[in-house]
């Protein structure tokens, strides 16, 4: 295809309808040492061999820290888990790595039938009769729970906790043109169930937390879930899938809708995705789900077959009758989740979450031999804990850093109250000797 470039007027009538004056000005915030000059010698002018760049590439790389190559005890949303090697030799088998969107069962039975099983498996896992064949992620998943809520109640106003993770409710927020969005207050770390009890009235759509939440506290599911349901509101709740190998399903304590991001379950940390949004719901919604629904039939010979059974977004029907556009599921990214759940079994999954829980306590034990740590709050957590120390976090990542240490995450930023905190993360993957290195670390740090 022909390209035309836009002549000389054309940039002028587009920088003219944006504000400024030259292209220079939307760049301006980076700067020029990162950025390339025709003038004079440069890559881009004389051009240098693709081994000169691979050489560069790799030098470049090299200045990242992969969580493989330290001791890492970062979370807060994307975490470093075990992947079985058959994980990434099945995933990208050609099969499944270069399969497009399954709209024709009769050449995709193994697509189908992978999200099928990957739809049993997480509506299983979080104590649900439903799930759907995966969203974005877990923010998406949180705020397509919003929209449900708000078209299955008619009720406009969304309650969201304020520990649940606060680019799950930017998102939520995001997506709130219809709708209000209220944060509930916290309390030890936790939903203020106070605060709650004030906000709950006859507009309520659903009240939404995060178990573990973002702090890494356990909520109160049971209570919230009276307190929701006794105002005439739905209950979302989103829940870390490998908890669950360990914590009773939010379907247990009575979630209408649970979400979740399934990158724990098998998927690398990739600098922040793909990832998998996770969600489900009780059968009375099932028409209402975002996303699409792969189901089981028979074939014309009476063979076990499967197809897509909903498809409830606006490219397949009536724009007013769809429940999303949401226009994909991240099928690879399940398939890598349905193997997981699948090589682990029921048994595994609860040793997993079960060596997650115990690190977690150890790591916590190491950091408060540090002078000056604290723990933020008294509540149950599960691999993450929020620590207050009277080093600034920032000092306190720095010096760990130099003893290949990735430390926690400072709460600053996102919660003004916290700024002497920091949210520390523990998974299997933490060895005793790691564990032992954070504690000696921290106890050098005045």
């Amino acid at each position: 295809m022909q390209f035309i470039a836009n002549t000389g007027q054309d940039r002028k009538e587009l920088l003219s309808e944006i504000g400024i004056s030259k292209f220079e000005d939307l760049i301006k915030n980076i700067p020029a040492s990162a950025l390339f000059s025709m003038e004079g010698k440069s890559v881009l002018k004389d051009g240098i061999s693709e081994m000169e760049v691979q050489g560069r590439l790799s030098a470049l790389a090299d200045k990242n820290r992969p969580a493989g190559k330290s001791a890492c005890f970062l979370g807060a949303g994307s975490y470093n888990h075990f992947i079985p090697a058959v994980i990434p030799a099945l995933i990208t088998r050609g099969e499944f790595l270069t399969a497009y969107t399954p709209y024709q069962p009769e050449a995709s039975q193994g697509t189908l039938q992978a999200t099928f099983e990957f739809q049993t498996l997480i509506a299983g896992l979080y104590g649900m009769d439903v799930a759907n064949a995966s969203l974005y992620d877990g923010a998406s998943a949180l705020a397509e729970a919003a929209l449900l809520a708000a078209r299955e109640t008619g009720r406009r106003k969304i309650l969201v906790s304020r520990a649940a993770h606060p680019e799950y409710r930017r998102v939520v927020k995001t997506y709130g043109k219809s709708f209000v969005v209220e944060e509930i207050a916290l309390e030890d770390g936790r939903t203020s169930l106070k605060d709650l009890r004030s906000r709950l009235d006859g507009s309520v759509a659903c009240v939404m937390i995060q178990t573990p939440n973002f702090l890494g506290i356990l909520e109160d599911g049971p209570e919230i879930s009276d307190l929701a349901h006794g105002a005439g509101a739905l209950f979302v709740v989103s829940a870390d899938p490998l908890s669950l190998g360990l914590l009773s399903p939010p379907g247990e304590y009575g979630a209408d809708v649970a979400v979740g991001e399934g990158q724990p379950l098998g998927i690398p940390m990739n600098f922040g995705g793909p990832y998998l949004g996770l969600f489900t719901c009780s059968q009375k919604f099932v028409r209402k789900m975002p996303g699409r629904v792969a189901g089981m039939t028979k074939d014309l010979n009476g063979k076990r077959g499967f197809a897509l059974t909903l498809q409830t977004r606006e490219q397949h029907i009536r724009r007013e009758k769809a429940t999303s556009n949401i226009c994909t599921n991240e099928a690879l990214m399940a398939l890598a989740a349905t193997i997981y759940l699948s090589v682990l079994g029921p048994e595994g999954l609860k040793e997993c979450a079960t060596l997650n829980y115990q690190n977690a306590r150890a790591a916590l034990s190491a950091v408060l031999k540090g002078k000056g740590f604290s723990r933020a709050f008294d509540a149950p957590f599960f691999n993450e804990f929020t620590v207050r120390s009277k080093t600034p976090p920032k000092i306190v990542n720095e010096a760990l850093l130099k003893e290949g240490i990735t430390g926690g995450l400072p709460l600053g930023d996102f919660y003004p109250e916290l700024k002497d905190a920091m949210l520390f993360c523990a998974t299997e993957m933490n060895t005793p000797d790691e564990i032992e290195r954070l504690g000696e670390a921290i106890k050098k740090i005045r």
